[in-house]
């Protein structure tokens, strides 16, 4: 008799270790990282003076409980503001500030086997410009380039990083619809995300094609086994520990 084992997909860690440790930070990435996750993925602003910085919020309000724009603000300043998430974490993380990317591609490089997925962010986008905005992220992710998958839910982003940088590139998608298949099928991005809550609900399967498939806000394990039946290659999750624990734990079950 043959065993059965549940489907075992493959994770990534959204915004890094992000249950355990502030969003988006050094310690959050270095975690995820240091557990043995090959997949991770963090958010991308610029600053004012055009330093691109990892962050998900352009407003400092919910991370740092600064009411102010970070695209406002140069580097120099933004390095010194502590993101310590104080609503979730209280006094435990007052000495995590806001990471530059280049400081994010130093500890990756450590980590050569990982899989970087970075989001650039629509707040920046519209501030600085897609060419600004890809030009300067790419320079400094040069070190690791053939690590990155470059992100966004701007399809225009996309063309542009496709036709002039040699990363590898993800859409994002506002929704799962055919037009969005369509666009895809034109696009032909490296992978496709999509939370896991836009998704049809009659667990069809996803649309096929050259790409691969990673679904995020994903906390279930037996969710994201039903995801990978459904043609996801990757799931996304800020519970990186327990989802590993949960997912090393499965054992192949043969029928009695």
């Amino acid at each position: 008799m043959s065993a059965i084992t549940e489907s075992i997909p493959q994770l990534v860690a959204h915004r890094g270790n992000a249950y355990e440790f502030p969003e988006n930070t050094l310690p959050a990435l270095r975690s995820a990282l240091e557990l043995g996750i090959t997949h991770v993925e963090f958010d991308v602003q610029l600053s004012a003076d055009l330093v691109p910085v990892v962050m998900h919020d352009a407003n400092l309000k919910r991370c740092a409980g600064l009411d102010r724009d970070a695209l406002q603000m140069h580097w120099n300043e933004l390095s010194e503001i502590p993101v310590g998430e104080a609503e979730r974490f209280g006094d435990r993380y007052t000495d995590v500030c806001i990471p530059s990317l280049a400081q994010v591609v130093e500890l990756l490089t450590n980590f050569p086997k990982a899989t970087v997925f970075v989001e650039l962010k629509r707040a920046s986008l519209r501030k600085f410009g897609t060419e600004v905005m890809v030009h300067q992220v790419s320079e400094v992710l040069r070190p690791i380039a053939s690590q990155v998958v470059l992100i966004s839910f701007d399809l225009p982003v996309i063309n542009y990083t496709k036709q002039n940088t040699r990363l590898a590139v993800g859409w994002v998608l506002s929704e799962y619809s055919i037009l969005s298949a369509i666009k895809a099928e034109a696009t032909l991005p490296n992978y496709l995300f999509c939370d896991e809550a836009k998704l049809p609900t009659d667990d069809s399967r996803l649309w096929r094609g050259p790409w691969q498939w990673a679904i995020y806000e994903v906390t279930d394990r037996a969710r994201a086994a039903q995801l990978v039946t459904r043609g996801a290659h990757l799931i996304e999750t800020m519970q990186v520990r327990r989802m590993l624990r949960e997912l090393r734990s499965l054992r192949p079950v043969v029928p009695g």
